[in-house]
């Protein structure tokens, strides 16, 4: 039998992470001196944030440039100097910076991969074959919801929305061109299907994430997505399927345009069918549960392997293609634009936006800023709609602030656990709120690890002075609509179970924390239900 302890709220919901500054007995292995860290107040952990959004703004509509690092580096900066006012060491807070940086690193890896890949599946002829085939075979009229359609069907089996935008969705891009579609319409659908995909592939990384941090499974949290999922992506498929019909008439396409671009692939690249065997390869060993980056690595293999077979070229040449990305010149400028484009140093902007982000997130973490503006959220919660509506929030607002996607799923599903369970709803209601908040919302906040990588990959331009292509942020029907219906629904009371009998025995046998006084859910006592439980 095994009896659980009483804790305090805030060391029951607080990040492992950022527990030191509680521990009122903590060393000073150099002084022998306990450390004492001040719990910032709602106005001190809000500095850093409303600090860094001005720089930003600043920085993006002031002087219309688009590149967000400096500004997270400075907030950065300022909230390692509030962590230093709460009384934490630089030390401290540069562990927790790299932290969160170690946790992300996996995430790197893959866009180290799809670097790689988008460069030697451009020299194999993967890309320009399946460019090819979707401007001879697709009507422009269906273009927009096949494309949705399509970029579900290969994320969902990948479980990555990142491989299936890089490669997939750059493919559609060029299609997208051919039938004079603007960029931001194609990008829209390609990023409503690839993280619908991301949602709800039990491959995903951030689908095993949420129900893992709230302690439900995965198959009962993709069931319950379903409420919402279903009705965004039927939805967005209308309203791809008539933007098609209103932006190309079949009868007036530019068919000069895409016999153009047609003849310029055929006169650079050999197509064929059995070109498209390194993404078969990639999505076989995905289907197959192989692990992410060795499978994203096969198919980068296979992809060098297929361009110096059947398109001639050398070692030396796939070597450069892999880390300096393909360079061709078709004729063709809207060709040229997409074709010449991956390897890993193409990479490296993303990347370094998404380190940075992510420190800036460690940092605000470490530090206890997050927790205090999510504790202050949760003194003002009083019931179920109000519980689901912060949860939401709380993960989208921490995307926007944060940049980092496991972070706004990780964090609120700690922090918000015990008062779900202490409502006696269902922590499934949870692990939804905080995969539509995070992960959905990704990809639509451009300094976001998401947003970036979707607008490099997807060649967009912002940082060239292209504003205009962030338009497919509003135009990701499916990535805002799912967390719209989840709001709807919490205020219907529809589609919000509440936690069975199985989930309550659960708790008690795991002994999980539970928020028992509710008449202010923030500063609610939090207990371990004592578990009964015979070894």
């Amino acid at each position: 039998m095994r009896v659980g302890k009483q804790r305090s709220a805030y060391q029951v919901i607080s990040n492992p992470r950022t527990n030191a500054h509680l521990s009122q007995g903590k060393v000073n292995m150099r002084s022998s001196t306990p450390i004492q860290h001040q719990q910032p107040s709602l106005a001190l952990a809000l500095t850093p944030v409303v600090l860094t959004l001005l720089v930003l703004a600043v920085q993006l509509f002031y002087f219309g440039d688009f590149t967000p690092h400096i500004p997270l580096a400075i907030g950065l900066a300022i909230t390692a100097l509030v962590g230093v006012k709460l009384g934490f060491r630089w030390k401290q807070i540069e562990e927790g910076i790299f932290h969160v940086i170690h946790v992300s690193l996996p995430s790197v890896s893959v866009l180290i991969c799809v670097g790689m890949i988008i460069g030697v599946w451009i020299a194999s002829g993967t890309v320009p074959t399946l460019i090819y085939y979707g401007l001879t075979i697709l009507s422009p009229t269906i273009f927009l919801a096949a494309a949705m359609l399509l970029c579900s069907i290969v994320s969902l089996a990948l479980g990555t929305s990142w491989g299936t935008v890089g490669t997939v969705g750059l493919a559609l891009m060029g299609i997208g061109a051919g039938f004079d579609i603007p960029m931001y319409w194609t990008a829209g659908a390609v990023v409503s299907g690839a993280f619908f995909g991301d949602k709800v592939s039990p491959l995903s990384d951030t689908t095993n994430l949420a129900p893992a941090v709230t302690g439900t499974d995965i198959f009962s949290h993709i069931k319950n997505m379903m409420p919402t999922t279903v009705p965004a992506m039927l939805i967005a498929f209308a309203i791809y399927l008539g933007a098609g019909f209103v932006l190309i008439d079949d009868n007036s396409a530019s068919f000069e345009r895409i016999d153009a671009i047609t003849s310029a692939l055929q006169a650079n690249f050999t197509i064929s069918a059995w070109l498209l065997l390194p993404a078969v390869l990639v999505i076989v060993l995905a289907v197959k549960r192989m692990p992410p980056i060795p499978s994203l690595f096969a198919g980068a293999l296979a992809g060098a392997i297929t361009a110096m077979l059947v398109q001639g070229a050398g070692v030396h040449d796939v070597l450069t293609y892999a880390n300096s990305g393909y360079s061709i010149d078709t004729g063709v400028a809207a060709m040229d634009s997409l074709l010449n484009r991956g390897g890993i140093q193409s990479m490296m902007w993303t990347i370094s936006l998404v380190l940075i982000a992510l420190g800036f997130g460690g940092a605000l973490e470490k530090t206890g800023c997050l927790e205090a503006i999510i504790r202050a959220i949760m003194t003002k919660v009083r019931s179920f709609a109000g519980l689901q509506t912060s949860a939401v929030l709380t993960s989208v607002s921490t995307n926007l602030v944060a940049g980092d996607p496991y972070l706004s799923i990780a964090l609120p599903g700690r922090m918000y656990t015990p008062t779900y369970r202490g409502m006696g709803y269902s922590t499934l209601n949870l692990s939804r709120a905080i995969e539509e908040g995070g992960t959905l919302i990704s990809p639509l906040i451009p300094w976001n690890a998401g947003g970036a990588f979707v607008i490099s990959a997807l060649a967009l331009g912002i940082a060239d002075g292209n504003v205009e292509n962030l338009l497919y942020i509003p135009l990701a029907f499916a990535c805002w609509l799912s967390p719209v219906f989840g709001l709807v629904y919490a205020q219907l009371g529809l589609f919000s179970p509440r936690a069975t009998d199985e989930e309550r025995q659960l708790w008690q046998e795991q002994g999980e924390a539970i928020a028992t006084d509710l008449g202010a859910a923030g500063e609610a006592s939090i207990s371990a239900t004592p578990a009964t439980r015979t070894s």
